[in-house]
């Protein structure tokens, strides 16, 4: 008997002493919230030759939310008027934006399935959607900021 109690008092003792830590998981950044465009890159042969910062007074605005996009630009002593609304999907690599309502400028311009297929830099407080040709060759980029 006394070896039992023996045996479970230093159990007891032993388990106690014992720090709990969870298992770490990776930090996986997500898309949802809003962001604010910061700068635009061209390409040249994959790589970045030319940045181009928003203008004073340019804001443009995209929220990404359960599966909706939704995005405006405003830009300075223009009365041109720049929204899209749609759908994504991500990847860890890809981003897919599928417009279903925009304005008339936009309507415009797009292509004649309002789907757009971009590779995608995605980190916690930035993200990049970046354009390819037909052969997957980078053309441009839209950079952006977390704001919420």
């Amino acid at each position: 008997m006394k070896k039992i109690i023996t045996l479970i008092c230093i159990s007891f003792l032993l388990i106690s002493a014992t720090k709990y830590e969870a298992p770490e998981t990776p930090y996986h950044p997500t898309i949802e919230g809003t962001w604010e465009l910061v700068s635009h890159y061209n390409y040249a042969d994959g790589v970045p030759t030319d940045t181009l910062l928003a203008a004073d007074g340019y804001r443009q605005i995209k929220m990404y939310y359960n599966g909706k996009v939704m995005w405006t630009r405003y830009v300075p002593n223009d009365s041109v008027e720049w929204f899209g609304y749609g759908s994504y999907e991500t990847t860890d690599s890809t981003l897919t934006e599928k417009l279903e309502y925009m304005s008339a400028s936009m309507r415009k311009i797009t292509n004649s399935d309002m789907k757009w297929d971009m590779e995608l830099e995605l980190d916690k407080n930035s993200f990049s959607q970046i354009f390819t040709d037909e052969e997957g060759n980078r053309i441009n980029s839209e950079n952006y900021k977390r704001l919420d």
